[in-house]
């Protein structure tokens, strides 16, 4: 018979463990805060929630379930209270650090999900290996919140990889880069002056609004917005919006030009049998000066009616008696198709006028087509853009 006692029998029927030894357990009971393995030896082992991931958030039942096996670390024989301690996180560790280790070298494209957003940059982890991204490398665009990519699973490379320091730098910003320049390839090869694509508003300015093309931008710019006259863009164009645009002109520094003024929506075409002198029109009073106002015919159109025009009796300025919204009725008096400029008198409706009065009507005749109205509305609205 054997001088062993049964306790001593006991204790041998368990295998020896030390502490830094690599374990396979399975796991009898789950805790949110922490889980019991059977590792073989005559104490059960226990695994904190703070030895299994770097995350203080983490729910052990929502990742561990009984009856799952794991390879684990033995930290500690006896706590003190005859209980084998365990981590897991330091494993994975291991293996996180080797991964990063071989990302770095191949260049490999990792993907995680953001677990911190700080205020120099945002952190995410790898099999439990903390990796940081500066506010710099995060896009190819400067943005001062970075709050939205707060647990957004995001792709990046390793550019700095240094263990003994802890640091392990990643970049999203390359890839970003990267790709946008091989869609601008892709989308001026493809791309020709003529066409009609499709974009999205990516930011409007009172200049004009930056289309996204697919790769590249392109600028519309206010006096491509519309046969008609647009005074505020953001008003008209929002962020987001989607338009089919005229790819109007690709420059030599692939700058490009866009346009909404399709050919087939010129208000020019047949605008001389429209508005051929001596038919009567209605339209809107869209601007004034003191000689006259500009009258809308139809988007794309306007008429000056000249201050003479207006009434058989003098005023001296169009605001005494009109005002921008007014609807009015009036007869093309000149038309040149050429510098697509169009007058209209309202007097012109009424009966001819005496004999004695043809002179001052021929002389204000030609006081109306001697305006630039080019120039006029040019300087109005430089006028007014130094008013705002």
């Amino acid at each position: 018979m054997s001088d062993m006692t049964f306790e001593q029998m006991l204790d041998a029927s368990f295998k020896t463990i030390h502490t830094g030894e690599v374990v396979e357990g399975t796991v009898i009971d789950v805790k949110p805060g922490e889980a019991v393995l059977n590792i073989g030896y005559k104490s059960d082992g226990i695994l904190t929630k703070n030895e299994y991931s770097n995350d203080p958030g983490v729910d052990l039942t929502s990742v561990i379930k009984v009856g799952d096996t794991m390879e684990v670390k033995v930290i500690k024989v006896n706590d003190g209270e005859g209980q084998v301690l365990l981590s897991y996180k330091t494993l994975a560790l291991d293996r996180g650090s080797k991964r990063l280790e071989e990302a770095f070298e191949s260049g490999e494209i990792l993907t995680a999900k953001v677990s911190q957003v700080l205020e120099g940059g945002i952190c995410v982890v790898v099999e439990e290996v903390r990796v940081f991204i500066p506010a710099s490398l995060v896009s190819d665009t400067y943005e001062k919140d970075l709050s939205k990519y707060d647990g957004q699973e995001i792709e990046f490379v390793i550019t700095e990889y240094n263990p003994r320091k802890r640091r392990v730098i990643g970049n999203r910003k390359v890839l970003l880069v990267a790709r946008k320049e091989e869609a601008q390839k892709k989308l001026l090869e493809t791309l020709h002056e003529g066409d009609v694509v499709e974009g999205t508003i990516k930011n409007v300015t009172d200049f004009g609004a930056f289309v996204d093309l697919g790769g590249m931008d392109g600028l519309l710019h206010i006096s491509e917005m519309s046969w008609g006259h647009v005074e505020r863009p953001k008003e008209k164009f929002h962020t987001g919006d989607k338009l089919k645009v005229l790819v109007k002109e690709i420059s030599e520094n692939n700058k490009i030009a866009l346009s909404l003024k399709f050919n087939d929506q010129n208000p020019w075409v047949g605008a001389a049998a429209k508005y051929a002198v001596g038919n009567e029109v209605t339209g809107k009073v869209m601007r004034m000066t003191d000689f006259g106002a500009f009258v809308e015919l139809e988007e794309g159109i306007d008429a000056l009616l000249h201050v003479s025009q207006i009434s058989k009796d003098h005023i001296e300025k169009p605001s005494d008696v009109l005002k921008v919204g007014d609807e009015v009725k009036a007869k093309v008096v000149d038309f040149n198709e050429e510098d697509k400029k169009i007058s209209i008198s309202i007097k012109a409706l009424f009966a001819p006028e005496p004999k004695e009065e043809a002179a001052k009507e021929a002389e204000s005749d030609e006081e109306v087509a001697s305006v630039d109205i080019d120039a006029v509305i040019a300087e109005q609205e430089a006028e007014e853009k130094t008013e705002e």
